[in-house]
């Protein structure tokens, strides 16, 4: 009940009051446990407004910033979307709670082999997982009617861009290593159309259409 209460704070201070307003996502939000995709130790931290340490060098989003970018998607109960960074699997289970499927790309096997286990008991059946190169994203798969990428890219890339259907949006923060822009890019008769947001941090994309691994 404790962490019950605890999203449900979360949800109405960090996500309603801050403008979300898609009633998929906001569900969705109230529905997932973040609790539970977090190391025991830091349980208690879970719903607080900011992201946590999930090993590897890698993170688990702020939950206002997982709500604004599903939002952005304008994803339905009929949508397909990729994922790059499955990571935790927080992000994937709030995708899997509003869509139809959706396909999840993790480049660090650990991660992507704790996820599948967490979400597949907890008894989710809408979700594919990929371990490689997200940048390259799953051509098998595609198109897509939605791509979320929860890391930092230096561009668009375009394998992933290529994959989008038409009238597709993708979200991706862009900038450098340090910082970027979120940013959502729409196909439009083929071509890249961009709206810029707010700045934001997130780990590096690594990959052949990202950053070199150091």
């Amino acid at each position: 009940m404790e962490f019950e209460k605890k999203m449900c704070f979360m949800v109405e201070n960090q996500i309603v009051r801050r403008g979300i307003v898609d009633e998929g996502v906001i569900q969705a939000m109230l529905t997932v446990k973040r609790h539970l995709f977090v190391e025991e130790a830091m349980a208690e931290s879970a719903y607080g407004d900011f992201p946590l340490p999930i090993g590897d060098g890698q993170t688990i989003s702020q939950p206002y910033m997982v709500a604004v970018m599903t939002e952005k998607l304008k994803l339905g109960k009929e949508s397909r979307v990729l994922e790059i960074g499955t990571g935790s699997g927080y992000q994937t289970a709030i995708l899997a709670e509003i869509c139809e499927r959706v396909y999840s790309i993790e480049r660090i096997a650990m991660l992507e082999r704790k996820a599948r286990k967490r979400l597949e008991e907890m008894g989710y059946t809408n979700i594919a997982f990929k371990i490689g190169d997200g940048t390259l994203g799953w051509s098998e798969a595609a198109p897509f009617d939605g791509i979320l990428i929860t890391a930092g890219s230096p561009k668009v890339p375009d394998l992933l861009f290529s994959q989008l259907k038409e009238e597709g949006r993708m979200i991706i923060p862009i900038g450098n290593s340090f910082s970027q822009t979120l940013t959502v890019v729409r196909k439009v008769k083929g071509k890249k159309v961009e709206e810029s947001f707010f700045g934001c941090t997130f780990v590096p994309l690594i990959g052949r259409e990202g950053w070199e691994e150091d």
